[in-house]
Parts: C-alpha cells; structure tokens; sequence
C-alpha cells in the first residue's frame, strides 16, 4: 500500500506540475486579453447582477433557478477547506508571497470563470424532465463535437465529486468537532449524512434554496471574524501587505519554525492553492450556472466570474491576511491547525471561528458537488442514474467521516487535475465563440 500511495504522489506531482499551472492561469490571462480586461470592466455591474438584482425581470428565460442561486451554489462548492486550510498551507510552504500568487490566480481565474458559463449557458441541454444540463461535457461535445473528450470530463468530474467534494470534507468536519466538542467522528457522520440527504435529494431547487440561505450567512460570519482581528492590529496590514508583495520576488528566509522557500514555490503553491479553492478551469462550476434562469449566456457569465472574486479576493484574503499580520505563518502548524492557532491567539474564541467556519464551508461544499457530480453521471448514464447516485453519495458522506483520508486526498488531487485538462483545451478552441457572445450582449442586450 505504501509503494501504491507513493505512485500516486508520483502521478499527481506530475498532473499538478508546472505545465498545469502555466496552462491555468496562462488561460486566464489569454482570456483576460481576449475579452479586454472584463473582470475590472465589468466588476461592479457584476456584482450588482449578483447581489442586489439577483433575477431577470419578466420573463426570466429557460433555467431551474435564480442566478442568485446558481452563484450561491457554485459557491458553496468552492468556499470550502481550501479557505481556511489551503491557505494556510500556501502560506505555510511558500512563505507570504504565495498570498500575492494567489491573488494574480483570482483576478486571471475571474475571466476563466466568465467563459466556462458563457460557455455552459449556450450548449446547455433540457433532460426529460425539463431540468438544465449543462457544463464542459456539454460544451465540448455540442461545441466542438469532440463526444469522447466530454465523457472523460464526466468521468474525471464524477469521480472527483467523491473525493474533494464529499469524503475531504466530511472528514475535516469529523476532525473538526471532535478536536473541539469531543463528539466522536462516527456520530458526526451520520448527523452529516441525515442533513445532507434531506437537502440533495431534492435536486438544484432545494440545493439552490438552502446555499441562497446557508452561504451568505457563513461567508459574512467568516468575514466578520476575520475583521475583527484585523481591525485589532490595524497598524500591522500596511507592513503585511508589504511582506505579501515583497516576498512574491524574493526568496524568503527561513524564520521560527518556517523552513524557507524560493520565489517558484511562492508561485507554485500561491497559484495550486489558488485554484484549489476558487476551482477556476477545473470546470466544475459552470455546471451550477447552466442551470440560471436566464435569456443570455453573458448575463450568468458576469454573475459567475463574482464567484471567483467573492472566494478568493474576499474569503482567501482574509485568513491570509490574519496568518500574517499575527506573525503565526512561520510557526511551524499547517493546514487548518495553523488557521485555528492564528485566530485562537488573536481573539478570545478564534478558534470556535474557525471551527464553525469550516463546518458549514465543507458542508455547503458537499451539497455543491453532489449536483456535479450527479449531472456528470446523467451525462453518462441518463437520469435513472441520477437517484442511486444521489444515494451512494450520502452513504460515503458517513464513510468518509471516519476514514484516514490521505489516500482520498491524493486521488482527488489527480481527478481535480485531470478535470482541467479536456476544459481548458475547450476554452480555448471555444475563444471566438466566447468573444461572440461577449460582443452580441453588450452590443444589443446592455443597458448602461
């Protein structure tokens, strides 16, 4: 087993290597460049559309839910452990420059995000039902005709959900409570499995409807948290900032408990952990925004490329930032531990924060990728096997709770990965189209 788990550390340093990485954000920036700078042009409009319009007037057009609820769903895939626990192991490994690479991920992922929807809006398909399907098997296939490589983008998509989107998540909750209530991890498994079979058994609208409740609430108690300790050391985030910035272009020298690291492993965990969290070109939440209720692709697209902006400039920046300016990035924790340390250390009950925080980020994560995950296995095996799958995915809720996870880990890493490679080759053959798009909405539809 131990040669088995080495392999595919093996495999996945190799998926998650730098060709990966330059092909994700040299997507973006491709993207950016090609669509004129519109995650900065189009920003505030964007969020407008997202936060306070929420829905298309009158006529709403074909969709299952609001384009409030297709973001919220899609963010409640990618808030996740990746908020608290990614960056911290960014920041851990990498030193503080890894913050500034993620923040450059974010801003070139947010027009890798646009196109997926654009994308995913436009090929979208009715099932039997009169449910959306949509997502990059969808715009692959229809798009560029390609059948074969939107099946493995299924395959890879459905598979992963088990991984990051399920077992990781269940299992960092598991850890979580037990650390702090001394709950034993069985019983919160079987308390997660109850409470996500009654939302996802209901499909999208009852996973739109409680993500339009659940992930306002956690994000803004997460921010306000984060603020809070902010605030108290108020004086200390110019010189934060200024550490971010500096050591993105210098090597940072080994301090405390930190080991040291060079400028590429700033890059390299900044830009990994980036995507890890925002999951811009890993193609898993176009598949939410295809189910919008709207008469133009451009009009989800703007909402959707919000996601990445609320997850990664907003959410990621925050533990960041507290890691940080408290000093406690070079001491030596990792992950989640380092997180809970930093808030236990600079705010009475910090640590409850954290706690709280990463078990509605992991439980609203589950809810969102079991809808990828079902879509991807409708597009395999139609909708008869959308039910049992459903099932299957509550039961490894339970499982995953109480198992050693490294193994799961690695796999989803390989999946996550494997995911991006059959989408990004589709964003970027699907570019004119893209552009198209973007120029019929603001040319005929865009009212200033």
């Amino acid at each position: 087993m131990e040669n088995f788990i080495a392999l595919l550390d093996k495999i996945d340093g190799i998926i998650w290597g730098i060709p990966l990485l330059v092909l994700l954000v040299g997507t973006g920036l491709w993207l950016t460049i090609s669509l004129r700078g519109i995650q900065f042009t189009t920003l505030l409009h964007s969020l407008y559309l997202a936060l306070v319009k929420r829905k298309e007037e009158g006529d709403e057009g074909d969709g299952d839910i609001s384009h409030f609820q297709a973001l919220m769903t899609a963010l409640s895939a990618t808030v996740g452990t990746g908020n608290i626990a990614g960056v911290a192991t960014a920041i851990a490994l990498g030193g503080p420059g890894a913050m500034f690479w993620m923040w450059v991920t974010g801003l070139v992922g947010m027009a890798t995000k646009y196109a997926e929807a654009v994308l995913a809006v436009k090929y979208r398909e009715k099932d039997e039902n009169g449910n959306m399907c949509g997502g990059p098997m969808y715009y692959i296939t229809n798009g560029l005709g390609w059948k074969w490589m939107g099946v493995l983008f299924a395959l890879f998509a459905s598979i992963a959900a088990f991984g990051i989107g399920n077992m990781v998540q269940s299992n960092s909750v598991a850890d979580a409570v037990h650390a702090t209530f001394n709950i034993p991890v069985g019983v919160t498994g079987v308390i997660l499995m109850i409470f996500v079979g009654l939302v996802v058994i209901g499909g999208i609208k009852s996973i739109g409807k409680v993500t339009s409740v659940l992930v306002p609430i956690m994000i803004v108690f997460y921010i306000a948290g984060s603020l809070i300790i902010l605030i108290m050391n108020a004086g200390a985030i110019p010189a934060a900032l200024t550490l971010i910035i500096k050591q993105a272009f210098s090597p940072t020298a080994a301090t405390g408990g930190f080991a040291g690291a060079g400028i590429m492993l700033a890059v390299r965990m900044g830009v990994a952990r980036g995507v890890f969290s925002n999951e811009s070109g890993l193609g898993s939440a176009p598949i939410a925004a295809a189910a919008a209720q709207t008469k133009h692709s451009v009009t989800q697209a703007l909402v959707s490329m919000t996601q990445t902006f609320i997850d990664t400039i907003i959410v990621c920046s925050m533990t960041g930032l507290v890691l940080v300016i408290t000093g406690t990035w070079s001491s030596g924790k990792n992950g989640a531990e380092l997180t809970t340390f930093a808030f236990q250390g600079a705010l009475p009950g910090g640590g409850l924060i954290v706690t709280i925080g990463l078990i509605l980020f992991a439980y609203s994560t589950i809810l969102g990728w079991c809808y990828y995950g079902e879509k991807s296995i409708e597009y395999l095996f139609g909708e008869k096997a959308i039910m049992p799958y459903r099932v299957v995915f509550v039961i490894f809720v339970g499982i995953g709770a109480t198992l050693k996870l490294n193994l799961v880990w690695t796999l989803a890493d390989i999946f996550n990965g494997l995911m991006a490679f059959p989408n990004l080759i589709a964003l970027l053959a699907l570019t004119p189209i893209i552009i198209s798009e973007t120029k019929d909405y603001f040319d005929n539809h865009y009212k200033k």
